[in-house]
């Protein structure tokens, strides 16, 4: 879905992003080397603007800031959330495919697969990743042998694990037995490869992971590969969430 959006104060790095001239952190790159000026002034890191008018880059005036635009993808297996664009795995050659220059919010690593939101309203995506937003994520897991009845309780519980000489905790979430090999699990938190540590600290191996819901945006019958735009009404589900 496209809409018009109305602009509030924000940090330049981001204004310049949202103009589609390059990302965040390239943005930042540049205002550090002084290629930035606003009103004529070489600017600095901490401003805030409503108006892109006066933001040059190496001279030049930013391009219009896009209207906002919100897709669903269904990330395939052997996708990686990476944008590099000289990597045939990369999400960047789906990315290429859309009208303007969006990113996905979040990540599924490159050995899952399922729903993405894909945009480049950044207020949005920083909503949406805040640590408090608790922006529920549903998730279909299948798993290496028969799962105990004791399992949905261990996650409710919460589950630590370690990576190398690191320790991680989960919070508790809701983990629902489907099928002898199968359960679905509910989290709130995103922390890297979750479900999968998670599940080996148990004793199980993933087999699949498919993320089927982001909030009330559901992957449906969406086929593997493919993007749709979001509905008026999934918008509206989506940023009443995310506030």
């Amino acid at each position: 879905m496209t809409i018009s959006d109305t602009s509030s104060p924000s940090r330049l790095a981001v204004l310049i992003a949202q103009s589609g001239l390059c990302s965040r952190r390239a943005a930042s790159r540049l205002i550090s080397a002084g290629r930035v000026t606003v009103a004529d002034k070489v600017a600095s890191h901490t401003l805030h603007l409503s108006d892109s008018s006066t933001i040059r880059v190496d001279g030049k005036p930013l391009p219009g800031r896009p209207a906002s635009c919100y897709y669903l993808y269904h990330k395939p297996v052997g996708i990686d959330c990476n944008i590099r664009p000289d990597d045939t795995a990369s999400i960047a050659s789906v990315l290429a495919q859309l009208p303007e220059r969006l990113y996905p919010v979040g990540r599924l690593d490159k050995d899952s697969r399922g729903l993405l939101l894909l945009t480049n309203d950044g207020a949005l995506t920083q909503r949406l990743l805040h640590p408090d937003s608790h922006q529920p994520k549903t998730y279909l897991v299948t798993v290496d042998k028969p799962i105990t009845a004791e399992l949905s309780q261990q996650f409710a519980a919460g589950i630590s694990w370690h990576v190398g000489p690191h320790q991680y905790q989960a919070k508790p979430c809701e983990a629902e037995v489907l099928a002898p090999y199968q359960l679905k699990i509910t989290l709130k938190e995103g922390q890297n490869r979750q479900i999968r540590y998670m599940c080996r600290a148990l004793g199980y191996r993933v087999l699949d992971l498919c993320r089927v819901a982001i909030g009330e945006l559901q992957l449906g019958a969406l086929a593997a590969g493919a993007l749709r735009p979001i509905s008026a009404e999934e918008l509206a589900l989506l940023q009443t969430r995310a506030c």
